[in-house]
């Protein structure tokens, strides 16, 4: 790993700014050809000195206290107020290096919306070679890949505990999907994990830790871009510290934003590129004039379902939510599923009574209707931003959820569970009333860790980039990672986030 106080060549073809997900993926594909420099900035750790745990799959829950996390949180949501704690990665691998580790595309549906929102060229058939591209799938299945780097599989052999809530789904009338990895299925099935040799495989582990040795690749850690640099309306550059140190990088070819849905947005805001009011409000001087940065702020909510059981629950080998399942509520009508429920090993933490032995069942909406916004707190550039993703403002959300929760107690009362000896704890049986599992929902969710939309990408006067990623009135600067997505797919979001990678390096190289 190259020492990153050292001072970076002036110039490179290439500027990354963000090494997760999809900053792995573009300095491995772009530095294929020997002749192209690239020049990877993260904020966080190297590898080797992100913590023990971000290996071992079952400690994921631990990582968002850690360094290996920006620890943010929301603005007050709901009607009590709560902050929302909104982890997302910090280090080399980013969110995949602290992620839950599951790996599904989503339906297609969610896709094929885009071209809706100003998208064309964006539809699940034009994604699928970049989805096939990353993964060697080892469960099989129609359209998946076969020799990608990321080796993803179901767990096999999936806790007794969530088999047994996968037959109560399958006896309750819901499909047992083959693939419910694929994008082409709803129903319930076990699904694929970036867990390798009992390993959790991040974007770092398996496309950038194998290029390190490239010449034409630099990788600075403890990197914190500040500020886009900008020549009339050509980005050249980006400034940054280490250690308190100044340094200048400049791109000759193109400066790529791969920092996040709320990290891209950010940087950008900070360099004077967004809603001109809201920049002068900072005392942001204004660059470049841009409404939509920071818009469309949406994310996955999660309410979870805790149960104590008599029987004793098996301790996690896996990630402790092994099976999913992609279904449609009563009000989903032609736009595909709306639900995901995940089980899980765990009883969680819940607002009603400790649970020492159980499991949860998490009841998420995948296609949610509320949106927020992430803005400036000041000019200084290394303040965290103000996120505020105004969750469950959408009565469409709650019904979802009210959805959610009626499939998942039907399951849990299902004569599959009958010897776990099964018994809800939170909500509790005794809230049956839709007002109080909306206002339960409402106060005790969390996220699920998905956020996207922040520069979305469209054809319209909001829009930050155009469908080939550009920073729309810019020259030489791109985005590449979830913030670009002009609504959140249905799925845990980074195989997402390493398909548009992966397209975004065929765009940039298409470019030259």
């Amino acid at each position: 790993m190259p020492n990153a106080t050292e001072q970076p060549t002036d110039t490179y073809d290439f500027v990354l700014v963000g090494g997760g997900s999809a900053g792995c993926v573009l300095a491995a594909r772009l530095t294929e050809d020997p002749a192209t420099r690239v020049l990877l900035l993260e904020a966080g750790a190297p590898v080797e000195a992100l913590p023990e745990a971000v290996a071992t799959p079952p400690a994921w829950p631990s990582l968002a206290a850690t360094e290996a996390s920006w620890g943010e949180r929301t603005e007050p949501q709901g009607p009590d107020g709560g902050l929302v704690a909104l982890p997302r990665g910090k280090g080399l691998g980013g969110s995949s290096a602290i992620n839950a580790m599951v790996f599904a595309r989503g339906h297609r549906s969610s896709y094929d919306a885009w071209a809706g929102l100003g998208a064309p060229g964006w539809s699940f058939d034009d994604l699928l070679p970049w989805f096939r591209r990353t993964e060697t799938a080892l469960g099989g299945g129609t359209g998946r890949g076969t020799d990608g780097p990321l080796i993803v599989g179901p767990a096999a052999a999936p806790n007794d505990v969530l088999l047994a809530l996968l037959d109560g789904a399958v006896s309750t009338g819901h499909r047992r999907a083959l693939d419910i990895s694929g994008g082409l299925e709803e129903g319930f099935a076990p699904v694929d994990l970036n867990i390798v040799d009992g390993r959790r495989q991040s974007a770092a582990d398996a496309y950038l830790t194998p290029v390190l040795g490239r010449p034409n690749l630099r990788v600075v850690t403890g990197a914190r871009a500040h500020r886009l640099l900008l020549d009339a309306d050509r980005c050249t550059g980006v400034e940054y510290t280490v250690d308190g140190r100044g340094h200048t990088a400049r791109a000759a070819r193109e400066t790529v934003l791969t920092a996040g849905t709320l990290g891209s947005a950010h940087l950008l805001l900070s360099s004077g590129i967004g809603p001109a009011d809201e920049l002068r409000a900072t005392g942001v001087e204004v660059r470049h004039a841009l409404p939509g940065v920071g818009r469309n702020l949406h994310d996955h909510p999660r309410a979870n379902l805790v149960h104590r059981t008599r029987r004793e629950v098996p301790a996690a080998r896996h990630n402790h939510g092994e099976i999913i399942g992609l279904l449609r509520g009563p009000g989903a009508g032609d736009g595909g599923p709306d639900l995901q429920l995940i089980f899980i090993d765990l009883a969680l933490p819940n607002p009603v009574a400790p649970v020492e032995n159980g499991f949860s069942v998490g009841v998420s909406p995948m296609r949610p209707a509320s949106r927020g916004t992430l803005r400036l707190a000041s000019a200084d550039p290394f303040a965290p931003p103000v996120i505020d993703p105004r969750y469950f403002t959408e009565e469409q959300d709650v019904r979802a959820v009210l959805s959610g929760i009626a499939t998942a107690r039907a399951i849990v009362a299902s004569g599959a569970l009958s010897s776990w000896g099964a018994e809800e704890v939170a909500p509790g049986p005794a809230v049956t009333s839709a007002a109080d599992l909306a206002g339960y929902a409402r106060r005790f969710f969390g996220s699920y860790c998905h956020p996207v939309g922040t520069c979305a990408m469209g054809e319209h006067e909001n829009a930050v980039v155009d469908p080939a990623l550009r920073v729309r009135g810019l020259t030489g600067l791109r985005i590449a990672d979830a913030s670009v997505l002009p609504s959140i797919p249905s799925n845990n979001t980074n195989a997402t986030v390493y398909a548009l990678a992966e397209r975004a390096a065929a765009l940039l190289r298409d470019a030259s």
